[in-house]
């Protein structure tokens, strides 16, 4: 299963989300591989720690040889980095990938990521991170993906950008990834006591969004897990957000 994350707004937890996600799958015994195609290599520092600052194999060293029209010089596993968890790894990010994307996107090589992949035959669980933006890599990733999980933190703000996303991922199911499906809308940040996400939630329900029953709290928990390169399920099994991601972990795999 190949899953991209992804929502136009920052800010939402995609890295927290595919990271914890990729952790608990791997905890889980399934070999799980998370792509991170943010050049502010979020996930990778999550998930490697200081030693992302030593690796010489990067997506950049990836996307490099693509536009040096080497189809893959080496197997695209060789762009796999294992990190200190049994049974995931990691193609590592590189602040390069920003200056890289003009050339890739002028030179129509939005499929790559895609072939590489379908390569790919060790891994049960695909988690591909995404910066920001509807841009080539985002699109590299929704082209790749069997399916796309998006991040949505209940405020106005990420509410009207969910508008434009949708119709950005339908965009790319007509042209260029038609079993490409949607798999739902993740409710961060979540506070149920609080008057305005409750009314958001309902009011998405209302206009037919397909909003997963499994909720995501606000916690200093995951701040701590950031700065430690933890995932929740390694820091903290029994935290309430550590059975929040797992609650969301077996909806998806159910």
């Amino acid at each position: 299963m190949r899953r991209v994350v992804f929502n136009q707004k920052g800010g939402v937890g995609k890295s927290t989300i595919a990271c914890n996600l990729a952790a608990i799958s791997a905890a889980r015994g399934k070999r799980t591989l998370v792509i991170d195609l943010d050049p502010q290599a979020n996930a990778s520092r999550y998930l490697l720690g200081s030693s992302l600052d030593g690796q010489k194999k990067t997506l950049a060293h990836f996307f490099d040889d693509i536009l040096a029209y080497k189809l893959f010089p080496e197997k695209p596993e060789s762009y796999v980095v294992g990190t200190r968890f049994p049974n995931l790894d990691v193609m590592p990010s590189d602040p390069r990938l920003e200056d890289l994307q003009v050339k890739l996107e002028s030179r129509y090589k939005m499929y790559k990521l895609r072939e590489a992949l379908e390569t790919f035959k060790n891994f049960d669980n695909i988690f591909i991170d995404t910066p920001p933006a509807l841009n080539f890599f985002t699109r590299s990733a929704l082209i790749a993906a069997d399916t796309c999980l998006i991040p949505f933190d209940c405020d106005d703000f990420s509410r009207r950008a969910l508008y434009t996303l949708m119709d950005s991922v339908r965009e790319i199911q007509s042209d260029h990834n038609r079993s490409l499906r949607v798999e739902g809308i993740v409710v961060n940040h979540y506070q149920a006591r609080a008057n305005l996400p409750v009314k958001v939630v309902e009011e998405l329900r209302a206009e037919s969004l397909p909003i997963l029953n499994a909720f995501l709290s606000a916690s200093i928990k995951i701040r701590e897990s950031h700065a430690q390169a933890l995932p929740m399920i390694h820091l903290d099994p029994r935290h309430k957000l550590t059975r929040e991601f797992e609650a969301l972990y077996d909806l998806l795999a159910a």
